[in-house]
């Protein structure tokens, strides 16, 4: 309780609020003149910001050389501590984990179970975003990457999606995994869920998806990035 009203006091600045969401979308380390320049503030007021941010781990920092000659910088990053704020306390890691074994002990057909419950989850995720746009029945393919866009970012992925040219191919990258600390003792069975999580996203939008893994955060990379190949 003592560090949830920590937290809630630091947050409880708008431009430190500001500031912090700011870092969670630039998806890399970020200096204090950075952070000035972009809220028009004095460097040393950019300093205690994130002091204070750092105070409750929400970033860490450390001194680094910027290969640009003069003294190192310090830079901060978001830490890896998982922030949540419940009232009252509700531990809802523990019961996914409880939800995970369960199925894991099942056998193969809990495995089953799990992956199209992940699939259908994504899927409903989709639907509730285009609920809330009144783009029409037929969705082009830019509104269909717009509805991708927010709905990654509602599940806390902080995403970034690129297509290409004649618009087969979507690239797109996953900068946070919302159930990193589940996969790490779950690794295999955690990562297939959220492969098939994404390819009911996808398939609520494309006639066809074809989802290629490049990269793992669990593997020790800095983000889960995809090619997706779909038909529109």
């Amino acid at each position: 309780m003592e560090q949830t009203l920590k937290i809630t006091n630091v947050l409880s600045d708008p431009t430190r609020y500001y500031i912090y969401q700011y870092i969670t979308k630039r998806h890399q380390e970020v200096t204090v003149q950075e952070v000035a320049e972009n809220f028009n503030i004095h460097p040393n007021v950019a300093r205690l910001h994130l002091s204070k941010l750092e105070d409750v781990n929400m970033l860490v920092s450390e001194t680094k050389k910027t290969g640009k000659g003069g003294r190192p910088s310090r830079l901060y990053r978001l830490s890896d501590d998982v922030i949540q704020l419940h009232f009252p306390f509700r531990d809802y890691m523990l019961l996914s984990k409880v939800a995970i074994q369960t199925m894991i002990s099942l056998g193969e057909a809990g495995r089953k179970a799990l992956f199209l419950t992940g699939k259908r989850f994504g899927a409903e995720l989709i639907e509730q975003e285009k609920a809330k746009r009144a783009f029409g029945e037929e969705l082009e393919f830019d509104q269909k990457l717009i509805i991708l866009k927010s709905a990654a970012t509602l599940a806390g992925f902080y995403p970034e999606f690129e297509a290409n040219g004649d618009k087969t191919k979507i690239y797109f990258q996953i900068f946070n995994c919302p159930f990193k600390e589940v996969a790490e003792d779950h690794s295999e069975t955690v990562c297939s869920m959220h492969h098939e999580f994404l390819k009911g996203m996808f398939g609520a939008l494309f006639e066809s998806v074809e989802l290629i893994e490049k990269d793992n955060i669990i593997s020790g990379c800095e983000t889960c990035s995809y090619q997706a190949l779909v038909t529109n």
